[in-house]
């Protein structure tokens, strides 16, 4: 039977002085140090050497799911007739033996001392031992190991470790999951956290996660890594070309952001399926790590609908998991914005309903053929995102479209060229695609209070050609600061809803003469 107190030791305890010394010791620690594989030897210090770092701890895992005795440390208790073995220790600090194939190390040992910090420890003294009995504990332990178990003994006596290298504290770390040293796994956590962090050393932190016992012991580690990496590689446009060679869980800690500053959800799409096809050439490969790792990285809500109808007839997904997504998202679009906003504070766990740092912003688009072809459009913006637009910024709409062309909607803070006071603007454009010209007939609107209801502030007509736009410096015709008061009558529950009605006349044709 376990005892009850805690394996995680007391800071306040420093048993250094009984570190290997037979005066305060009961036991022999017997390591045999086996030789590493030369795939195994990894040197050098800095980003190289972090990179081979991950390599080898990637091989560690997989060596380690393919033992039998997954995860656990060899060891054994040798036991004696006679009880005066530590009399007969040399009174070397340790003594070593050398073979040809194995380095035998030993050192004197305290069992209560190791047995209070570590549950591998208080397992193997407690297993079947008398207590009039004396041995010599062994364990088998690769020479790549023997710093970090060194290091990890004296823990164990000191409370303390001698290095800052993240290499060696990664090692040591590893040493104490396998050893069952919470104490020193939590340590070790501190440590890594404390010092500057890069790619290679935050992707080694969220490689940990699979291949520790104790990963809740290093999440607020693993929680500083994914947030480097989201920061480092914010902006997916402009840092690309570093993502696509990113790892998975370097992938997954990037696109699982709020933050990440990116066009618009199909911009994320794309590069999910680029991220899958270059990492994964096999297609039923690329299929399972879509629909088991990647899926939920990508918000469907907030993605376009003409993407939507391409995921469905996407050969690389599996069409099961990803209609579902589709379907799910195509009922978001169609909820009210309230109702929206509180999907998306509900996903605490889930965050494919929460709304991220868009370049362009999302809108609801409705499209009707008959009697002409006509679009409304609703556009949402935060108070927040409208304060950020003073004194001269512009924030774009997701694309639309309309008769085969593709439209946008831009929001300004502009002066007023009459008043000389900034005010609020907003604009309706045509992308530049051939040189079709269409007449608009469009009307620009915005919900406004007591009532809640849209009230219509502008109408009129325009012949786009490629490129063009129109719309009003001064939409609501009033200053900037009376719009974005307090009192403003047209934020409701700090949202200003806007909506565009177009309808296309057919394109200018010249009558030809009989």
């Amino acid at each position: 039977m376990e005892p009850v107190f805690s394996f995680s030791g007391s800071a306040d305890q420093n048993f250094e002085f009984a570190f290997n010394s037979s005066n305060f010791s009961d036991r022999v620690l017997r390591i045999e140090i086996v030789p590493d594989s030369p795939e195994d030897t990894t040197g050098g210090v800095g980003t190289s050497g972090l990179a081979r770092h991950r390599k080898r701890r990637r091989a560690d895992v997989k060596k380690e799911r393919g033992a039998n005795n997954e995860g656990e440390a060899v060891a054994m208790i040798e036991e004696f007739s006679s009880g005066d073995e530590l009399s007969q220790c040399s009174d070397a600090s340790w003594s070593m033996e050398c073979s040809p194939s194995i380095r035998i190390k030993s050192l004197f040992i305290s069992s209560a001392i190791l047995a209070a910090k570590s549950r591998f420890f208080y397992k193997l003294f407690s297993n079947g031992m008398r207590e009039s009995d004396q041995g010599h504990a062994t364990l088998r332990i690769s020479a790549s190991e023997e710093a970090a178990l060194m290091e990890l003994l004296s823990f164990m006596y000191s409370g303390k470790l001698s290095t800052n290298s993240p290499m060696l504290l990664l090692d040591i770390l590893m040493a104490a999951d396998k050893f069952e040293v919470a104490s020193c796994v939590k340590h070790c956590s501190q440590l890594l956290r404390s010092l500057p962090m890069s790619t290679d050393t935050a992707l080694l932190y969220l490689e940990l996660t699979s291949s520790i016992a104790m990963s809740s012991a290093i999440q607020p580690l693993t929680n500083a890594a994914k947030e480097f990496l989201a920061k480092s590689f914010k902006d997916l446009t402009k840092h690309q070309d570093g993502l696509i060679e990113l790892p998975l869980v370097g992938v997954e800690a990037v696109l699982s952001s709020d933050e990440l500053q990116v066009a618009s959800e199909d911009a994320v799409y794309d590069f999910v399926l680029k991220w899958a096809r270059h990492h994964y050439p096999d297609l039923e490969e690329r299929r399972e790590i879509l629909s088991s790792h990647l899926s939920h990285l990508v918000r469907f809500p907030y993605m376009s609908c003409r993407k939507l109808r391409k995921v469905v007839t996407q050969n690389d997904l599996d069409q099961e998991i990803f209609s579902k997504a589709v379907l799910e998202a195509l009922f978001f679009k169609a909820e009210t914005p309230h109702r929206q906003r509180a999907l998306a504070s509900e996903q605490s766990s889930n965050r494919r309903y929460a709304e991220r740092a868009y370049k362009y912003r999302p809108v609801k688009a409705i499209e009707f053929e008959l009697p002409h072809p006509q679009c409304i459009v609703y556009l949402d913006l935060k108070q927040e995102e409208c304060v950020h637009l003073f004194p001269s910024g512009r924030v774009y709409s997701q694309a639309f479209h309309l008769g085969g062309q593709g439209f946008f909607l831009s929001a300004h803070c502009n002066m007023d060229q009459q008043s000389s006071f900034h005010c609020f603007g907003l604009f309706l454009g045509m992308q530049e695609k051939g040189s079709v010209s269409f007449t608009v007939d469009y009307e620009f609107a915005a919900r406004a209070k007591p009532s809640g209801e849209f009230i219509s502030k502008y109408k009129g007509y325009y012949t786009f050609t490629g490129g063009k736009a129109v719309g009003y410096r001064n939409l609501f015709a009033i200053p900037w600061t009376s719009f974005m008061a307090d009192d403003s009558l047209y934020f409701i529950n700090g949202v200003l809803h806007l909506r565009a009605e177009l309808t296309i006349k057919q394109p200018q044709q010249q009558q030809q003469l009989p």
